[in-house]
């Protein structure tokens, strides 16, 4: 491969053929139940083949086909326990690697952004690439000041090819809503395929990471590494030792775990408030566990993380711009929610438009949709399980439950779809881990509505709730 696909008539017939090797695969499955294998055996099989073929696919094409994959990457939760298997392994794959670009095609990038000069700027720098990703790849580097760096280089092409991946995933959408039960697929391919132009500027990158590298820089907590760098198709920053959060999900030790989900929530919530910016790309490959003092890494993982431990957090490539933090009426509906004021939270999701004005439900059959969902809120500490989350999926999948059938009437306002994305993930990726979080100290200190301040006057909604 010289360097990412690029031909729309060959990235087309990759994804196109998808569909059809699903629908041979069943086919297979048949005459396998006929040859007289267990249908619980040819399910496996079928699952694990089904995997291997889709995610195969999409990392190999780089583009929108993988960044659709490592925002599916995070859903593997959901997934009912005897077939999460083989897409668990596929997905960990996508999560932190990808086919690299050849060094022939890296150093003619450099070349053209950087000058012909390029390796003056660099006292050591690895052909090899440390990681790489949907659009670029990652290479470990000294800069001439002494510091290490991470050079990261947009492919040739990347741009269509995204586009390119997405159009074609997007119809046939419907077939890859099976993968995660009670999501839906194809407003998560719109919303990437409306990003693509953001995704693929590396001076809006660069400034999203400088706001929050800024903002954490003395944080006891998280770690943004620092810009050094920036030009066309090329983002320099500085370079981070750290156990990625895969590695944490797959073997981590339970305080290790915690930690890390702990953190992940702490970032989710403070972060908008802190900087006006939300990280909108939260699957495991984008962040490390650090351990508070480098020098003290052996001591501190072979004492099971009692050491302490930081979160490192990569890759600012897509963000949601929030200027006020996140919305108050977040805030505002969970407080009321937990409260269980099912007409004040009723009118609250009315009024902004979850609700649409031609639709009329039961507030407390709303109330009884929210509630189960928000059940990490609720308690000191929650676990968030596997187990949890495919109850949840399966809550709203099942076209019997009432859940489903609400769930149908409700509307994703334009504004929160984003938001509403990352949270979702994040949660995901808490149930990967396995998490003890107390996550209602993160809402309480950083979500705006969700606590009354003593001199913040009532709104109707709140003085009916306290009559």
């Amino acid at each position: 491969m010289s360097d990412l696909p690029r031909k729309a008539v060959t990235r087309t017939a990759k994804l196109a053929a998808l569909p059809l090797g699903f629908a041979g695969r069943a086919t297979w499955g048949l005459g396998k139940r006929i040859g007289g294998k267990s249908a619980e055996l040819v399910g496996r099989e079928l699952q694990q083949r089904t995997a291997e073929q889709l995610f195969k696919v999409l990392g190999e094409l780089k583009g929108g086909a993988m960044k659709f994959g490592q925002a599916m990457s995070v859903f593997e939760s959901a997934l009912p326990e005897e077939v999460a298997g083989p897409y668990r392994a596929a997905l960990t794959k996508l999560q932190e690697a990808a086919p690299p670009m050849p060094t022939r095609t890296v150093h003619s990038v450099l070349a053209e952004r950087l000058g012909e000069d390029w390796h003056d700027l660099f006292l050591e720098f690895e052909d090899k690439p440390a990681a790489a990703a949907s659009i670029g790849q990652v290479h470990r580097a000294v800069w001439h000041d002494g510091r290490e760096v991470a050079v990261k280089v947009q492919y040739p092409g990347a741009g269509e090819a995204l586009l390119s991946d997405l159009n074609q995933l997007s119809r046939f959408a419907r077939l890859l809503g099976p993968l995660i039960p009670g999501m839906d697929i194809k407003p998560l391919i719109a919303e990437l395929r409306d990003r693509v132009s953001e995704e693929l500027d590396y001076a809006l990158e660069a400034q999203a990471q400088r706001a929050h590298a800024e903002e954490f820089a003395d944080d006891p907590d998280v770690l943004v590494p620092a810009v050094v760098h920036q030009c066309e198709q090329v983002l320099v920053t500085e370079w981070i030792d750290g156990i990625p959060l895969s590695e944490v999900i797959t073997d981590g030790t339970q305080e290790q775990r915690d930690r890390a989900g702990q953190l992940l929530a702490r970032f989710l919530f403070s972060g908008p408030s802190r900087t006006g910016l939300l990280h909108a790309d939260p699957h495991p490959g984008n962040f490390r566990l650090l351990p508070d003092d480098p020098e003290d890494a052996e001591a501190t993982e072979g004492s099971g993380g009692k050491g302490g431990w930081r979160l490192g957090v990569l890759d600012f490539g897509t963000v949601d711009r929030l200027p006020g933090g996140l919305p108050a009426t977040i805030g505002d509906s969970l407080r009321m929610t937990l409260d269980g004021d099912a007409e004040a939270v009723y009118d609250l999701l009315r009024e902004e438009g979850f609700v649409k004005e031609s639709i009329e439900l039961d507030p407390d059959a709303v109330l009884d949709y929210l509630l189960p969902i928000i059940e990490p809120a609720q308690a000191d500490e929650f676990t968030f399980t596997r187990g949890w989350m495919r109850s949840q999926a399966a809550r709203i999948a099942d076209p019997r439950s009432p859940a489903h059938q609400l769930g149908k009437q409700l509307n994703l306002p334009p504004a929160y779809l984003l938001i509403h994305r990352v949270t979702l993930s994040t949660i995901g990726v808490l149930c990967q881990l396995g998490a003890t979080v107390r996550l209602r100290d993160e809402l309480e200190e950083w979500l705006p509505g969700f606590v009354l301040d003593d001199d913040e006057p009532l709104t109707e909604e709140d003085s009916a709730a306290g009559a």
